[in-house]
């Protein structure tokens, strides 16, 4: 480092032993078992295997939930916790809250200015939950700006990879022209991430047997009381197509099974996975053996939990020592942005940053869902 910030996306690849990752979460509620056996599980993995950032998106929450915010701070803490208790180590990876790091919403500022209007109108997940979305006003500008201040998530700490699944790559596809844009432009100094084809987590139905989503009410949340987890499991939709206790039934189509071999040894699984389908045994049975299960599984965590919330400022600690790990970064990427753009002298800060090629703006493109049809 030089001078307590970072010179260069090229001295910061050098200077780790690990590539960095980073990976963000909405506070907009509770974490539900999708979540558990989905990204959760991921972010286990990569701490030990990457320079890990975890952030908190406070902002980003703003832009769905700004005309009632009121659980924004409650959720947030909420979550740290979920964290800490499910394993994740802030003395491995790095936890933040984006708003302690004020120098996002300056990045965002300056590829404000690099960014053509038409990219963020194309952008699919903007487009789909302006039509989809109906409780809520997204006509505000902090929603349209969304992948914008999503680029300057990812560039501000200088992040080598970021894991997405399919349908999240044009955000990460938009990052890439975004920040390609702006090294055109003033220098080649910010780090054009790459994508992880994250591990796809488990397909996780919710007690309707929908795909399990805060949004259709149908969760079992990772912080349930055993009284609520096992109420919900006995709500459980089963096959569709087993009325009567002596009618086979089918495994594959049967949401109980769904979740259940999502942690329930193999050959507990094959022996249900036979009775369902002779007969054997009926749903009411195999719904009270998975709420015991569930139950017992999420036990130590909830332990773990309960003794982390114990001392109230246990999250807010977590999220202070991480904006300390983050701050260094992230100030050192701004000052040498501010050079950049020619808001501040140039320095030692970006002396090995070459200057930008006259030629290179001619070579870009649109990220491909913002090519004219």
């Amino acid at each position: 480092m030089m001078d307590g910030t970072v010179p260069s996306s090229l001295e910061s690849r050098t200077r780790m032993t690990k590539k960095r990752t980073l990976t963000g979460y909405r506070p907009t509620g509770k974490l539900h078992i999708g979540h558990w056996f989905g990204n959760l599980q991921n972010m286990l993995t990569m701490q030990h295997d990457y320079d890990a950032y975890y952030f908190i998106a406070d902002w980003h929450a703003l832009t769905t939930h700004w005309a009632d915010p009121s659980h924004v701070r409650e959720s947030t803490e909420e979550m740290v916790l979920d964290w800490c208790a499910a394993g994740l180590d802030p003395e491995i990876c790095t936890i933040y809250r984006q708003s302690d790091v004020p120098e996002v919403a300056e990045l965002t500022l300056y590829f404000s200015m690099v960014t053509p209007k038409p990219w963020l109108e194309r952008v699919p997940s903007y487009k789909e939950q302006r039509e989809q979305v109906t409780d809520k006003d997204l006509g505000n500008l902090g929603f349209f700006l969304y992948p914008l201040m999503q680029a300057a998530d990812i560039t501000i700490v200088l992040a080598d990879a970021v894991p997405v699944g399919e349908d999240q790559l044009p955000h990460l596809e938009l990052t890439r022209e975004i920040v390609r844009r702006f090294n055109n432009t003033y220098g080649e100094y910010l780090v054009e991430p790459q994508a992880i084809i994250a591990k796809e987590g488990a397909r996780v139905p919710g007690t309707d047997g929908r795909k399990m989503s805060k949004s259709y009410g149908n969760s079992i949340y990772i912080s349930d009381s055993p009284d609520e987890m096992r109420a919900k499991v006995m709500s459980f939709v089963t096959d569709p197509q087993r009325k009567l206790k002596t009618d086979p039934g089918d495994p594959d189509i049967c949401p109980l099974h769904a979740v259940h071999k999502l942690f329930a040894p193999a050959e507990e699984i094959a022996e249900w996975d036979r009775c369902c389908r002779s007969a054997d045994c009926g749903c009411v049975a195999h719904k009270r053996k998975l709420a015991d299960d569930l139950i017992a599984y999420f036990a130590p965590f909830q332990a773990r939990r309960a003794e982390l919330a114990a001392d109230p400022e246990f999250a807010w600690k977590v999220l202070a020592g991480g904006a300390a790990k983050a701050r260094p970064i992230t100030h050192g990427v701004v000052s040498a942005c501010r050079e950049l753009v020619g808001i501040d002298p140039r320095s030692a800060l970006t002396a090995d940053v070459e200057p930008r090629d006259p030629n290179a703006r001619s070579q870009e493109s649109a990220p491909s869902f913002a090519e004219d049809e």
